[in-house]
């Protein structure tokens, strides 16, 4: 059936600033539908409130509405515009919950508006848990023993029937919010007041708890005439208890006997059919026993696209969001192409030949005082994606992409050799726990021990044993002897040059350069095609491994390479993959091949339609370096991805690699504080007292040049990472030791604290010469409260003329000085009415997309092209300045219970919303003001 011509236009709901447990994945699937729905000439609306994200912005949908997602703004989308369908199902359970708040309240109906790619009663089916359990057991589907709370009585007495341990699980909810494993009778209360809160209809299931059992995904697409197509099976390797978005996963499933598999895809169609008769994509959880058996349960079906779709999309090639956006409005699978070889069907299912793992990142340091281990509720903030010929080489590459300061799996001598910690770890799972399940077994402890404690598939365990197995070998020899064959094996296996330097005792350089060179031991890289290799594809998307032929070529045309942002963590979210992807759009503009490499597979940058080549490899220094080697690209651009991309400019530098725009001389100068600071000095340019220490005495003794309270913070970070307000010596001393625990060599920077300061930021571009600021950011929190954190308006909203005129003045001055070529960021302070520089990154900053969308100019594609020789003054800026615009920071403590907000110099907002206000009179504006003071901690 082709496609259904009466829908002429879209609206398509966003899923609102990024929280634990909805992040940027939606912003690629939202992106993707848009782009996809506008190819067949449909006029495409969207709404979403976060300003820091592709979706929203004018490259992807005709009419963009940065508003609340409310009822109110629905309706008021509807009013200005016809729209013929609402697509719900590509942000996440904040666009479903809303359809359903719309469709209760007969908006949808009044406004002839049709729902497409799911249906209500689908949503309902599969949101309620009693009607799910219902319905899996009327289709003979097995699910676990359970019934329905809704009350706290009838929760007590369920809880009696069934027994412990069990689970609860909260009714229309995301990211296992308000859910526990409860194991004693004396938790429960607790856990069940909880569960009842956090459902939006106060009810929860109460069920059994599968404790050991295996968890797996199928990811699965049906179209009109009811042919499904199973894309991706998943596996986690954690067990049931821990959420899914919180596990090690890996694709294709690895332990799965293929007689379990079909019986699993079998159960899963039916289920999908089940629910309801719409044409989209579905996410289906089963648990399986571990046992010889394999006996299958149905955990949970989600008639949308999920934050594993976006992972098996990467995975396979195959672009869910974007074929499901075109079932919804009435294709079939036969009658749409597969993306990647542009020449066979999309009804197919893909074939890997290569496997995926995905490893969570966590960011608990942040939140000080919460409970790490990993439950039914979701806690980590992004993950990273990984792509090996085999389960090991996949498993280093996904380790060495966290940037937690270790360089794959083991091989680095932080290993824990405690054993009792390490036993507390593996029965009690954190963020940690594959690093410990590592140490366990090079401590000698059982694989059959590790899985009683872990209930982890021993086919795991014996992968990570096989990795120490080849490292006792490796140990056994030199740099100068180590056999061709054993440094074949240990590269195949995944390893850095980094942690064979640590088996040979020796340097890293000296692996790659001595040896690897010699051994013409070099990576190869391989498309990911869907098929396998069976047909010919035309979509350049890349993975490195250690084989004889290379299937990526590198053109003869100008080329430049644009590094990516890595995970999401708090500090450097969303907002620089969207830098990163303009950057790429502006370079072909310009007329260059653009190559990305990123290891994230929730975000646009990682859509391998965006740039011409896509490498997915770790943003590390072994990896870039070979496909620097590879490309021979003009230059490198940097100042787009965060502090991950900075990270590497040094390197760059010592190298040889030309930086595109801001050298890195200039990079580092800025980040130099002794350094810049002498370039405030002779630019005549105020700053706050501050000095450079490498040790706590030296923190004490500089301390009485100055008066408390003191900022302390290390240097080359991001996101106020450990920055702390001190009011004491005691209280410099105990933080100056824990910084350099935590960063041996690090400097530490002492600042002297303007207390009831007004902070104000400016964002520019300079060329080298001429200096335009896009916009001047003013703080409503005073002082001390991280900028991230901070609520902000655009434009300042109470500094005076002659502070704005300041302002203006040192941003320029520093612009020039610093030799930008490209984006600036510059924070400030004003006491007094006086202003002083606290700090100046020439980078793209965690503000420019909300000014871009606040102003609606396209300020990274206009840095970019200055960045590749273009000049600021070839440019026609016309912002649209109408009234203000604030940001809104947004938390997520409600995952951390045992958290108490308080707010500081360190970063702790995982999101960000944009709203737009008249005039100072207005009553939103007036109450974030009177607040303004109130979580103000240090």
């Amino acid at each position: 059936m082709p496609r259904d011509n009466s829908i002429k236009s879209i609206l398509i709901i966003g899923s609102g600033p990024i929280i634990i447990g909805q992040a940027c994945e939606f912003d690629y699937a939202g992106s993707q539908a848009s782009r996809s729905l506008r190819e067949e000439g449909i006029e495409v609306t969207l709404i979403n409130s976060n300003p820091a994200t592709i979706m929203t912005d004018k490259v992807t949908a005709d009419h963009i509405y940065l508003l609340p997602l409310t009822v109110a703004s629905l309706t008021k989308i509807l009013e200005e515009r016809k729209i013929d369908a609402v697509l719900p199902t590509m942000g996440g359970q904040t666009a479903l919950n809303l359809c359903m708040k719309a469709e209760e309240m007969g908006i949808w109906k009044k406004y002839g508006v049709k729902i497409i790619g799911v249906d209500i009663h689908t949503i309902e089916v599969t949101e309620d848990r009693e009607k799910f359990r219902k319905c899996m057991l009327e289709i003979g589907v097995g699910v676990a023993p359970s019934a329905i709370a809704n009350s706290f009585l009838q929760g007590k007495e369920i809880a009696q029937d069934i027994g412990f341990p069990l689970v609860i699980r909260p009714s229309f909810t995301l990211g296992g919010t308000g859910a526990a494993f409860v194991h004693k009778k004396e938790e429960f209360d607790e856990a069940l007041n909880r569960g009842l809160h956090a459902s939006p209809i106060h009810q929860v299931l109460i069920d059994k708890a599968m404790i050991g059992w295996k968890e797996f995904e199928l990811e699965l697409l049906r179209d009109n005439k009811d042919n499904v197509t199973i894309i991706c099976s998943i596996e986690n390797f954690d067990p049931m208890g821990v959420h899914t978005g919180d596990s090690i996963t890996v694709a294709p499933a690895m332990t799965l006997a293929d007689t379990t598999y079909q019986k699993m895809r079998t159960m899963a169609i039916k289920m999908m059919r089940s629910i309801g008769n719409f044409a989209g994509g579905c996410n289906v959880q089963f648990a399986v026993s571990p046992d010889e058996k394999e006996d299958i349960i149905a955990i949970e079906i989600n008639p949308r696209v999920s934050r594993s779709s976006a992972l098996a999309s990467k995975a396979t090639g195959y672009p869910i969001a974007k074929i499901a956006a075109k079932l919804a409005i009435g294709y079939n699978l036969d009658e749409l192409k597969n993306q990647i070889t542009k020449s066979t069907s999309a009804f197919f299912e893909p074939t890997l030949d290569y496997v995926i793992v995905k490893i969570p990142r966590w960011n608990f340091d942040k939140f000080k005082g919460a409970k790490r281990e990993l439950g039914l509720q979701m806690k980590s903030v992004g993950e990273v994606m990984a792509i090996g010929r085999s389960f090991q080489e996949a498993l280093q590459k996904a380790c060495q992409s966290l940037e937690i300061k270790r360089n794959g799996l083991g091989a680095d001598g932080k290993e824990l050799k405690k054993q009792d910690q390490i036993v507390q770890s593996l029965e009690h799972p954190s963020w940690n726990r594959i690093f410990h399940i590592y140490d366990a077994i090079k401590l000698g402890i059982p694989v059959k021990t590790i899985n009683k404690l872990t209930h982890i598939d021993p086919w795991f365990l014996r992968q990570i044993e096989e990795l120490i197995l080849l490292e006792k070998e490796i140990e056994k020899y030199t740099i100068a002897n180590i056999p061709r064959e054993m440094m074949l094996e240990a590269k195949r296996k995944g390893y850095a040059d980094r942690q064979i330097a640590h088996l040979l005792r020796c340097l890293e350089s000296e692996v790659f350069k001595k040896r690897r060179e010699e051994m013409d031991i070099k990576r190869t890289y391989k498309m990911v095609d869907t098929c396998a290799a069976e047909f010919e594809a035309s979509t350049p998307y890349y993975y490195s491994t250690f084989e004889e032929e290379n299937e990526s070529i590198a053109s003869d045309k100008k080329k430049i390479i644009v590094l990516g942002s890595g995970p999401n963590r708090i500090g450097q979210g969303i907002e620089f993959d969207y830098s990163c992807v303009h950057g790429v759009l502006a370079a072909k503009e310009m007329g260059y091949e653009t190559i990305m490499i990123n290891c994230n597979p929730e975000t646009v940058s990682t859509d391998f339609n965006v740039s011409d080549k896509l490498y997915f490899e770790p943003v590390f220094w072994e990896h870039i370096y070979e496909i620097i080697l590879n490309e021979k690209p003009e230059g490198v651009i940097v100042q787009l991805g965060g502090q991950t991309a900075l990270k590497l400019a040094e390197k760059m530098e010592r190298y040889g690699i030309k930086i595109i725009g801001t050298d890195f001389q200039s990079l580092d100068l800025a980040e130099d504080r002794g350094k810049f600071s002498a370039l405030l000095r002779d630019n005549n340019i105020p700053y706050p007292k501050f000095g450079v220490v490498h040790t706590a005495d030296e923190a004490t003794e500089f301390s009485k040049n100055l008066d408390f309270p003191l900022l302390v913070r290390p240097s080359y970070v991001l996101g106020g990472q450990s920055m702390k307000i001190v009011i004491n010596e005691e209280e410099l001393e105990q933080h100056v030791i824990s910084l350099l625990e935590d960063i041996p060599g690090n400097e530490i920077l002492i600042d002297h604290f303007l207390q009831n300061a007004i902070e104000a930021e400016a964002d520019a571009i300079c060329d080298g010469k001429d200096v335009y600021i896009i916009g001047i950011m003013e703080h409503i929190e005073p002082a001390g409260i991280h900028s991230g954190d901070s609520y902000a308006v655009l434009p300042t909203f109470d500094l005076s003329d002659k502070i704005i005129k300041q302002i203006e003045e040192y941003t320029k001055r520093i612009a020039v000085a610093l030799k930008t070529v490209g984006l600036i960021n510059i924070q400030f302070v004003i006491k007094d009415e006086k202003v002083y520089v606290i700090e100046a990154n020439p980078r793209a900053s965690r503000t420019v997309p909300f000014i871009c969308k606040a102003y609606d100019e396209p300020y990274v594609n206009y840095a970019t092209k200055v960045m590749l020789g273009a000049k600021v003054k070839d440019f026609k800026f016309n912002p649209k300045k109408e009234g203000y615009a604030i940001k809104i920071p947004v938390f997520s403590f409600d995952k951390f219970q045992e958290v108490k907000k308080e707010l500081g110099p360190e970063m702790k907002s995982t999101g960000e919303a944009i709203y737009f206000i008249k005039d100072l009179t207005d009553e939103y504006f007036h109450e974030v003001y009177s607040e303004r003071n109130l979580y103000l901690s240090r």
